[in-house]
């Protein structure tokens, strides 16, 4: 009896601690839940605070991007600009509060995927897809099947929303950058003979080289020279610069990402050869670029959503802010993803949403939602964001120069 009575009592012992370890996740305040890092809630390896409200009384918003690898600055600016927002509008305590779950992809399609397994164990209810475009190609698919609405910040090309009724874009789709890259070159009178080079094993490079190509022929751009490369050949652009150089191509367009186009500003300027040079949004990130001598992208231009320059108090507040917890200037994927956060507070404030509803359930509303409303963020003109059924965004580009170290814009 006496052994009986001591077993009694020690399960009674172990239920009572249990009880109380776990006692703080469903109280209702913001309690210690602050602390907790993204990566520990799925055991997954994205970093930073995620500025969470206590488990239950919380929608959890994952998303995946590459954090580590060689275009990290787009996935840690993405991660880092939904954070910011994420702790904003947990600080207001209203009824829409997130927890943010960022994992590392690395820029890979398959990692992608895994990252998105975590997620999905985790328990995440939207998502903000995946930050560049192959693997969110990847991860759209399984958004798709789960019914788990997805609003990705920086993936722009057509086949990442291309039959998926529940994958929404923030950024401009590839050939909307192809064609007004073309159309804003063409009224700005920026060049007289055109080089292109692009790369043609990428989705990103190649759906914006399309259609470049197809409005530069109607705006009556001279394309002098067009040349391509892909991964086995990134790293010697001689033959492409040399093409480019001896038509007399001025101005020399790069639908591409960052890392790649450092090499070329490098490699033409061994040559002599300097172009005025115009990218994408894929360009944004060139300042960041370890060991890179920035007075190289002096006078690159580039269309972009964002303009860290912009005087109105809320572009301010966000630079401040972001400048102060990272010590750099915000890009355009850091706002897009800034943006996804607030434009999801808002369709969620409007359908009236909880965070004890499933994600198919939240997936049904945020259509209806996003198809509907008009958002002003940071990444807007003055007309607002909207979005048509296919998931594709609307809103105007801005032209971006770097000037002095700096991206500054365009009249």
């Amino acid at each position: 009896m006496k052994k009986k009575f001591l077993s009694i009592l020690l399960a009674l012992t172990l239920v009572l601690s249990l009880a109380a370890c776990g006692g703080d996740s469903g109280s209702g305040n913001g309690g210690d839940s602050g602390s907790q890092t993204s990566g520990d809630t799925a055991g997954g390896d994205s970093t930073g605070d995620s500025g969470t409200a206590p488990s239950g009384a919380a929608f959890k918003l994952g998303g995946t991007g590459p954090l580590t690898g060689p275009v990290a600055v787009y996935g840690l600016a993405a991660r880092n600009g939904a954070q910011i927002a994420v702790d904003e509008i947990n600080a207001e305590k209203g009824a829409v509060q997130f927890e943010l779950n960022y994992q590392d992809d690395t820029h890979d399609a398959e990692k992608a995927v895994n990252a998105y397994n975590n997620l999905k164990d985790w328990g995440m209810q939207l998502s903000l897809g995946s930050v560049t475009s192959k693997p969110c190609e990847a991860t759209a698919v399984m958004n798709f099947e789960d019914r788990v609405f997805a609003l990705t910040p920086s993936a722009s090309s057509l086949a990442t929303t291309e039959g998926k009724d529940n994958v929404f874009q923030m950024c401009f789709t590839d050939p909307g950058q192809g064609a007004k890259s073309a159309e804003y070159i063409a009224t700005q009178n920026l060049g007289a003979k055109i080089a292109v080079i692009w790369k043609n094993d990428d989705v990103y490079s190649t759906g914006i080289y399309n259609t470049f190509k197809e409005e530069a022929a109607k705006q009556g751009l001279e394309i002098v020279s067009d040349t391509t490369f892909n991964d086995s050949n990134a790293t010697d652009f001689s033959v492409q610069l040399t093409d480019a150089q001896s038509k007399g191509a001025d101005l020399v367009f790069l639908p591409m990402y960052y890392d790649v186009a450092a090499l070329i500003f490098v490699q033409a300027n061994t040559m002599g050869y300097a172009p005025k040079w115009f990218g994408v949004d894929g360009m944004d990130g060139i300042l960041s670029v370890d060991g890179f001598d920035t007075s190289l992208a002096e006078g690159v231009m580039l269309l972009t959503p964002f303009s860290a320059d912009a005087d109105d108090e809320r572009t301010k507040n966000f630079v401040t802010e972001y400048q102060s917890r990272h010590g750099e200037i915000p890009n355009q994927f850091a706002a897009d993803a800034y943006d996804c956060v607030y434009a999801y507070k808002q369709a969620l404030e409007a359908a009236g949403a909880t965070p004890d509803m499933d994600a198919a359930t939240l997936c049904d509303l945020m259509m209806e939602q996003f198809t509907s409303m008009t958002f002003e963020g940071l990444t807007g003109d003055g007309a607002g964001i909207t979005w048509e059924s296919t998931g594709a965004v609307s809103k105007s580009p801005k032209g971006m120069v770097i000037q002095n170290g700096a991206y500054v814009g365009m009249d």
